[in-house]
């Protein structure tokens, strides 16, 4: 396990640090997930295994410190995301990152160009997202003031997640938990779907097959980013189908060569 500090404050995050060949590859989780958890199985897959892989934790996840006073938007997370990285001499990296973690690196692409050099998205959110009371995932959680959820609201999103989820999602602040998702929801400005389009560098999306198709696809297509249906999964694709993972995923990242 390695750290950095990344906020004046002195927070840290924390990753887990495989050696290997250059460049790096850097694996981003979701929303109430832990990067260890959702990706050890791929990281060192036939496939991916060989280069140095960072298993990373965004402020307030995971082993990651959970300050109270974080803003924890989008931005906020890429820049502290930012700092981590430029403490492990990491740049030109590979990033692999699933959900909320996929907008954080889109945005990390977009504020630091010079640490990214291709991007494998796993079902990220791209556009605004509507509260919902009582709905899963962000939604749920952002439709709850922070007062709210702080007060027990995380008790009923504990109870919806389930215990898969909610094993890692115990580990994150509620600010943290909260914060993000709110700042999830309402996305960034230009939007990420916008920030993605704009971006130079090579770049995936992968998808369930069961979702149908992307909304938005054929200007993604358009725009150079690959879009890929992965069979057999839900939106956890690296768990629910690590080996259809693990070859989309090698794929994208040779860009139609070999490594």
């Amino acid at each position: 396990m390695r750290n950095a500090v990344v906020t004046t404050a002195g927070d840290r995050i924390r990753w887990v640090d495989l050696p290997g060949r250059e460049p790096s590859r850097v694996y981003v989780h979701g929303l109430g997930a832990t990067s260890p958890a959702y990706f050890a199985e791929i990281a060192v897959h036939p496939l991916l295994a060989g280069r140095r892989s960072l298993l990373i934790d965004l402020l307030g996840h995971g082993i990651s410190d959970r300050p109270a006073d974080f803003e924890y938007t989008l931005e906020a997370h890429a820049d502290a995301l930012a700092e981590a990285l430029t403490s492990a001499r990491v740049s030109g990296a590979e990033l692999i990152a699933h959900s909320m973690g996929g907008s954080v690196a889109v945005v990390l692409a977009s504020r630091h160009p010079h640490l990214v050099s291709r991007l494998v998205l796993v079902d990220a959110n791209l556009d605004p997202i509507p509260p919902v009371p009582g709905s899963g995932g962000s939604s749920g959680i952002a439709a709850y003031s922070e007062q709210e959820f702080l007060a027990g609201g995380w008790e009923e999103v504990r109870d919806r997640a389930g215990p898969h989820w909610w094993s890692t999602m115990r580990l994150a602040g509620r600010e943290a938990l909260h914060r993000s998702a709110v700042h999830l929801t309402r996305g960034t400005v230009p939007a990420i779907r916008e920030l993605l389009v704009e971006l130079k560098i090579p770049r995936t999306y992968l998808l369930p097959e069961a979702d149908g198709p992307l909304p938005g696809a054929d200007a993604l297509v358009e725009a150079g980013v690959a879009v890929v249906p992965v069979p057999d999964c839900g939106h956890n694709i690296m768990l629910d189908n690590p080996d259809a993972f693990a070859r989309a995923t090698s794929a994208a990242l040779a860009g139609r060569g070999q490594d």
